[in-house]
């Protein structure tokens, strides 16, 4: 008899202490959420790069998603400036950007924005900007400047930063600023590293160019985006399904996934 009440006292003891622990991690996790930075690049039927292209079927997928299930799409200016004042996002809040400025945002990503009224950021490779036929032209970049649309910095010629050194490092940071501001006549205050890319004194370089933060991929050891000129993204694919993409949209993501050396 005694046996069996001791055995009961341990599993109700276990049991409650596994409520408490539960309860604990509830709390702890509610504290990790991180607004998601999502990353596209093409929005086309070309795969070239697969892991690189969204299908314009699947984006417009992706952003009624966002639209049924109720998530605030903020702009890049609302997240740092968010993230600067310390902060607490609502739990359904999200970024949208897009790296190198193709063309096909213009085409097949833009309208859909504008369906929504989703602001989103566009990151330049300025001294491509007319001149390759894939991407976005100065009259395309203007109109959607005047529509929701950020754009910031991708370098001048798309180089792996780490890579670069002196003079020509210094130019691909400012230099593309100047470029993109002097188009737009308005000031240029994001940076996305090509690749992700970066080292501690590249953010410096960065931070003194003018920027007001800048964006990796899934590079670096920040999970938790605290810092401006480390600000990670997930990447979304054309073959996200919703239970995915409702992972990658929780705010927890950058809890669980991999990260990457910064270079």
């Amino acid at each position: 008899m005694n046996k069996t009440i001791n055995i009961r006292r341990l599993l109700v003891t276990i049991l409650f202490i596994l409520v408490i622990s539960f309860i604990g991690l509830c709390i702890w996790i509610q504290d990790q959420y991180v607004v998601p930075v999502l990353m596209y690049h093409r929005i086309s039927l070309e795969d070239e790069f697969p892991m690189n292209t969204v299908t314009p079927k699947a984006f417009a997928k992706q952003m009624d998603y966002l639209k049924r299930n109720g998530y605030q799409v903020i702009t890049v200016d609302e997240l740092v400036e968010g993230t600067k004042a310390r902060k607490k996002f609502a739990h359904n809040t999200v970024v949208i950007t897009f790296d190198d400025g193709y063309k096909d945002n213009y085409k097949n990503a833009f309208p859909v924005l504008k369906k929504y009224h989703f602001p989103a950021a566009i990151f330049l490779i300025s001294d491509y900007v007319g001149v390759n036929r894939n991407l976005l032209t100065w009259d395309q970049i203007k109109e959607m400047s005047q529509n929701g649309i950020t754009f910031g910095s991708h370098t001048r010629h798309h180089v792996y930063l780490p890579e670069e050194s002196g003079q020509e490092l210094k130019d691909e940071i400012q230099g593309s600023k100047k470029v993109i501001e002097e188009h737009l006549g308005k000031p240029v205050y994001y940076f996305a590293y090509p690749s992700g890319g970066f080292s501690e004194p590249i953010k410096s370089l960065v931070a003194m160019a003018g920027y007001k933060a800048a964006f990796t991929t899934n590079r670096g050891y920040d999970r938790y985006n605290i810092d401006l000129y480390e600000l990670s993204r997930i990447r979304i694919n054309s073959w996200d399904i919703p239970a995915v993409l409702w992972d990658k949209l929780s705010g927890y993501y950058n809890l669980f996934r991999q990260l990457r050396p910064s270079h």
